[in-house]
């Protein structure tokens, strides 16, 4: 297991769930990414930035004219790691 954990791409400074938007990384989400806002783990960030501080959170079952969710930001202190596979979550 230990050449999985070489083989890692890096994290990039900012990363969105959404396949349309420019900053998804296809290769990142192969593997199971987590995100710590502010010391607490969350599960529901659609879109982190660690240098400019942000995430970006689906607001409810609201969407948009596009059927989007819509997405409110959060700024506080944000860090992205990789999960080990035996950690829960």
């Amino acid at each position: 297991m230990e050449n999985a954990d070489q083989t890692l791409p890096p994290l990039p400074d900012r990363l969105a769930v959404d396949p349309r938007s420019p900053h998804h990384a296809p290769a990142v989400f192969e593997h199971d990414v987590g995100i710590r806002f502010n010391g607490r783990e969350r599960h529901d960030v659609e879109e982190y930035c660690i240098s400019e501080g942000w995430i970006k959170v689906a607001a409810g079952k609201t969407v948009d004219r596009r059927g989007r969710p819509l997405l409110f930001m959060l700024k506080g202190r944000v860090e992205a790691f990789y999960r080990a596979a035996d950690t829960p979550q």
